[in-house]
């Protein structure tokens, strides 16, 4: 007979028997199922959220030259801009938006169901580019530098430009500076609208195809899915 001893200085869960702990495990998969049926109905919410049309142009910096926000739909009807905090004055990226980037995974099915991704900061491309280069990262990269677009989208903060209209934040709104958001534009013809836009712990878990779907009017786009009358579905699995 072989007995474990465990150092009582360990920080460790309880111990218990093999019985005891599937008991526990079902009641706590009971409430893990109730966090997933609340995940889609607020998904089901955040896909009939209003839209708003922008009345300004915006023009970024990428490798191939100047690309307004239109451009960078790449001809699909949904965008996902993550705002990457990198201040002009920086040599690095933020380090929390560089875990951020680099935690992505394969992010294929976006182009699939229509829908792009880009990064924008508001520091020199050739910041953008050095950095982007030193990571080995492939997803599209603009600079913002000399815009409003950070601005507008409340993800520069500072005295002379004060966010009065983005208060749900979950942030100290004493902070100023750079900060890291993510937010949905859509495109109908040449008009482009803003969906939805997350901050601080509302992008962390927005690292997978699925998560970030969830977060555009379209959502997934499959046939389950609590969705309004005319929006593209097709099955999970199909």
């Amino acid at each position: 007979m072989t007995t474990t001893t465990i150092e009582s200085s360990v920080a460790h869960p309880k111990i218990a028997s093999r019985a005891e702990w599937v008991a526990e495990r079902k009641q706590l998969l009971t409430q893990e199922k109730e966090v997933t049926r609340l995940r889609d109905r607020v998904s089901a919410e955040r896909r009939r959220l209003p839209m708003v049309k922008l009345d300004k142009e915006y023009v970024f910096d990428g490798p191939e030259g100047k690309k307004s926000l239109g451009d960078l739909f790449d001809g699909r009807t949904q965008l996902i801009v993550y705002h990457f905090m990198f201040d002009p004055s920086w040599d690095q990226g933020c380090t929390g938006c560089t875990g951020y980037v680099n935690a992505l995974g394969d992010l294929s099915m976006l182009g699939q169901r229509n829908t792009s991704m880009v990064l924008i900061s508001r520091a020199p491309l050739a910041k953008l580019e050095a950095y982007k280069k030193q990571k080995g990262w492939t997803l599209p990269w603009l600079s913002s530098f000399g815009s409003g677009f950070n601005y507008d989208f409340h993800v520069t903060l500072d005295a002379a430009v004060a966010p009065v209209e983005y208060n749900f934040k979950e942030q100290d709104p004493s902070h100023q500076g750079e900060a890291h958001g993510l937010s949905v534009f859509f495109r109908i013809g040449e008009d482009i609208f803003h969906t939805y836009s997350a901050y601080a712990r509302g992008v962390e878990g927005l690292t997978n195809s699925y998560s970030l779907l969830d977060v555009t009017p379209y959502g997934r786009q499959e046939d389950w899915e609590d969705s309004p009358a005319g929006w593209p579905q097709k099955p999970t699995y199909g």
